[in-house]
């Protein structure tokens, strides 16, 4: 297990060792990142089709170190974590090949760090999902921050600059005030903070206590971007747009909602009893689905409307997380891995229309459907999965996730339902109308479209592929969550 953290970090260190005797044209940083991007993908593939049920999960944590008596830096292997491992690893592949192209074609500088970097994130995202307990996660949260902050003000600009500072200051303001005290609240309740089936919290904790605990570690996750915690996330498009696509897609704001997932299933228990939790918490998710759809419909920026459907989508999870059912965690998993592969495509997209065409803005892309069938076609795809619609996967994550609502005791369910149902509608006017104007309306002509790197085409085709194929072929993913649901009660 521990390899599958130690390949993308021994390819960022090898790249950072080489740096200084490489010529800034030379292409060996990206042929690294390649090379140990390429070896993770097939590592992680050769584990699910090997190790694909339950029981081969039995084994103990594996203790890195133990800084004080009962604290202990350890890994697990656990189905969720390798979920999320073959995520992350699938498209890391698919961002390094899509960089190759993007960052020359954008005449970009400073490669060897980038993909340093890069390699330094996979790495943390990777020991992230395997921790054992809060106490690893908690480390490898702030590692991810950091390693992603350079991806972040690449360009380094002022722009980029004053988006870095806000990117870094809410993240290290919500993890340092309310991740760090929740963690320490959870080992003065329980004497642990180790992740186990059926949570850890003493039956006897009173409703209030949980429901402050959860509030904490809604707000201080805040990589999962909950209102009104969600500023860095606009902030962070300054970076370049494979960064963003890795950001959203990949490493920090998947990170965020699998992290919660994890502290809800493994801290808290399926099994608590739903009258101790606080009904309005389950509404900061909510009421972000609907607000951030809204401000997304009036964004022109397209990095920047993506990025509102981000934070729209993530909240999608949340709640799917905060229903405390199977159900609901099984409509979290969906999502995670839905969302991840259609708003990759997204980025990709709005990257490929930016090295064709030099247009940031929505309101610039009448028309240019027909100049570039291929990237508005994926962009398409990538939209109709995010709006819950065939042929995309993203619609059996929004069918499991209104299953779980109307199968919640939960007594808000169908109202629920309805703000789902209503963000769905808001997805569809903000993302599918972009398509829909590429294609319908004239091309201005003011533009200069320019040829987009085959490896920047590829990577869109994986991603698209990907989309498409999981929503053709969605019973793998569904019956390995099923099992996941058995093992975690």
């Amino acid at each position: 297990m521990i390899w599958i953290v130690l390949i993308p970090l021994a390819a960022a260190l090898v790249t950072a060792m080489l740096a200084p005797r490489l010529s800034p044209q030379s292409r060996v940083p990206e042929r690294l990142a390649m090379l140990g991007a390429f070896v993770q993908a097939a590592i992680m593939f050769f584990i699910v089709f090997q190790f694909a049920t339950v029981a081969t999960f039995s084994a103990g944590p594996w203790v890195l170190a133990e800084p004080i008596p009962g604290i202990t830096l350890a890994f697990h292997f656990e189905p969720l974590s390798l979920l999320f491992a073959v995520i992350a690893s699938i498209l890391w592949f698919a961002t390094t090949l899509y960089a190759s192209g993007y960052m020359r074609a954008h005449g970009e500088t400073a490669l060897p760090r980038f993909y340093c970097f890069l390699g330094i994130s996979i790495s943390a995202t990777l020991a992230l999902a395997f921790s054992a307990n809060l106490f690893t996660m908690f480390v490898f949260y702030e590692i991810l921050t950091l390693s992603t902050w350079p991806l972040v003000v690449h360009t380094e600009d002022e722009t980029a600059r004053r988006g870095g500072r806000t990117y870094l200051g809410v993240l290290i303001a919500t993890s340092i005030g309310l991740f760090l005290p929740a963690i320490v609240w959870v080992y003065q309740l329980a004497g642990t903070v180790t992740f186990t089936p059926g949570g850890v919290l003493p039956a006897e904790t009173s409703g209030v206590v949980v429901s402050l605990l959860l509030l904490l570690f809604v707000l201080g996750v805040g990589k999962s971007a909950v209102m009104p915690l969600h500023r860095w996330l606009p902030a962070a498009m300054v970076a370049p747009t494979p960064v963003s696509a890795f950001l959203h897609a990949v490493a920090v704001v998947k990170a965020g909602v699998f992290a919660l997932a994890k502290i809800v299933v493994y801290i808290f228990g399926l099994n608590i009893s739903s009258d101790v939790l606080a009904h309005w918490i389950i509404w900061l998710p909510a009421i972000t689905v609907l607000l951030a759809s809204l401000i997304a419909m009036r964004e022109d920026n397209l990095k920047r409307r993506l990025a509102y459907s981000t934070i729209s989508q993530l909240s999608y999870i949340v709640l799917a997380v905060l229903l405390f059912s199977p159900e609901g965690t099984l409509a979290a998993g969906l999502h995670i891995t839905m969302h991840a592969f259609a708003k990759i495509t997204l980025f990709f997209g709005a990257g490929a229309i930016l090295i064709a065409s030099h247009c940031t803005k929505v309101s610039e892309l009448d028309g240019m459907g027909r100049q570039m069938p291929l990237v508005f076609v994926c962009f398409a795809i990538g939209s109709l999965s995010i709006v819950g619609l065939p042929p995309a996967g993203g619609l059996w994550s929004k069918w499991f996730l209104g299953q779980a609502i109307v199968a919640s005791e939960y007594p808000g369910a169908w109202l629920l339902l309805g703000v789902i149902l209503l963000s769905a509608i808001l997805n569809s006017i903000y993302l599918l109308g972009i398509a829909v104007r590429a294609f319908i309306k004239p091309f201005s002509g003011a533009a200069t479209i320019e040829a987009v790197p085959w490896s920047m085409q590829a990577a869109m085709l994986i991603a698209t592929g990907m989309t498409v194929l999981l929503f053709l072929i969605p019973m793998p993913l569904h019956e390995w969550l099923v099992v996941l649901t058995l093992s975690i009660r």
